[in-house]
């Protein structure tokens, strides 16, 4: 393991001092995870990674894609990887998340391999770069839903959820196809999610798509993609109200991933 940074040490001290044994050990045990955790739940995560984060300075790209990677590469439990992937979101260093911070990108989601680490970086970090640079993104996420590796594979799928009305279908079926005869729950979980999300913007298309590959998607896919197709919306009084069923939609990707505690991989 690397030496640890000032930040990853100073991230460390102030999440040891707020972690709870118990809760610690019931999402390691959650998570199956073999890398432990401080048990500490996402509010005081997310205040703790904005007091350190808000007083970072950083110089340019090269000095973020190192502070990211020392979090990401020093983590000793499981809520430092976390703080990687918020440190790596960190709205103040947008303007250093270029085509370059791709392979950070990469490092994080193939080492991280598991849905609390990986969901995060595709829906938000992948979407950003699909938003910024188009083409070359889009050329990467295709080799990735090729990859061998399936959190590769997972990510390419869930690039664009939230991009609703501007996602790209073609994007979306062609990083798909080649995961429709696997038999991978994530993966299987992955083309649901993606495909409910770019319902809420396309019902229509989504229900073509469905019916002209049911043979291809497996019922749990099928399930979750026409999960809120042709319900009749539901305001939160009973009556009639566009937002959705039952209650406003989350956005994309925000129960899925850090900071906090886990929860269950339903996307």
């Amino acid at each position: 393991m690397p030496r640890p940074t000032r930040l990853l040490l100073a991230l460390r001290a102030r999440l040891s001092a707020l972690g709870d044994p118990e809760r610690a050990r019931g999402a390691r045990a959650y998570m199956k995870s073999a890398m432990p955790f401080h048990g500490v739940g996402a509010v005081p995560l997310r205040a703790a990674c904005r007091e350190l984060f808000s007083r970072l300075v950083l110089p340019d790209a090269d000095a973020f894609r190192r502070e990211v990677l020392g979090l990401f590469r020093g983590a000793a439990f499981r809520e430092e990887r976390y703080a990687a992937v918020e440190l790596a979101r960190w709205r103040g260093f947008a303007r250093f998340r270029g085509l370059d911070f791709l392979p950070v990108c990469e490092e994080m989601v193939v080492t991280g391999a598991w849905w609390d680490v990986v969901d995060p970086i595709a829906a938000h970090l992948l979407g950003e770069l699909l938003a910024k640079e188009p083409r070359a993104t889009r050329r990467a996420m295709l080799a990735w839903a090729r990859s061998d590796d399936l959190w590769k594979r997972r990510s390419a799928i869930l690039c664009q959820l939230g991009s609703r009305g501007e996602t790209d279908p073609g994007l979306l079926f062609a990083c798909i196809e080649p995961s429709l005869a696997s038999k991978e729950f994530f993966l299987r979980k992955a083309i649901g999610w993606a495909l409910r999300q770019y319902a809420r913007a396309d019902p229509t298309e989504v229900s073509r798509y469905v019916a002209a590959n049911a043979e291809r998607l497996s019922p749990l896919s099928r399930r979750e993609a026409l999960k809120h197709v042709g319900r009749p919306p539901v305001r939160r009084d009973g009556g009639g109200s566009s937002t959705g069923p039952g209650s406003r939609p989350r956005r994309a990707g925000r129960a899925s991933g850090p900071p906090g505690s886990p929860a269950p991989p339903s996307r």
